[in-house]
């Protein structure tokens, strides 16, 4: 089995964790939307313009995906582990990922999604707090 080279491997874990966020944004948006909040509009409005900033990545990554011949395949997932396959030009790569630390990986995606969302002037107070 021949592997990807960093690059390519770059951009599809890039496209698989991001697309992973982009599900628990609208899922964050559904339980806000439903949720005893007082007032849920600037809330809605974050985790929309999130979902738009990480759209519109996922979109140049896909384009950059389908020049490169990079794809990603979900094997199985369990409750420790998911396996994910690799593939770029005949050329493969199996990776299992703990579930915990796919986790991490999709907060951060999270946390940079919400600082690029958020005007200057309340990113500072964000990190400040975190």
């Amino acid at each position: 089995m021949r592997y990807l080279n960093e690059e390519e491997f770059q951009i599809a874990s890039r496209f698989l964790f991001l697309s992973m966020a982009i599900v628990v944004i609208q899922q964050d948006v559904q339980h806000v939307q439903i949720g005893a909040f007082k007032i849920k509009e600037p809330y809605i409005e974050l985790l929309e313009k999130m979902i738009s900033e990480a759209t519109n990545e996922r979109r140049e990554l896909r384009q950059t995906m389908q020049r490169k011949d990079i794809k990603v395949v979900t094997l199985n997932k369990n409750d420790s582990f998911s396996s994910f396959l690799f593939l770029c030009k005949n050329r493969e790569e199996k990776r299992n990922y703990f579930n915990p630390a796919i986790r991490k990986k999709v907060e951060i995606i999270v946390q940079e999604l919400m600082h690029k969302a958020l005007p200057p002037y309340q990113q500072h107070s964000v990190s400040a707090n975190t």
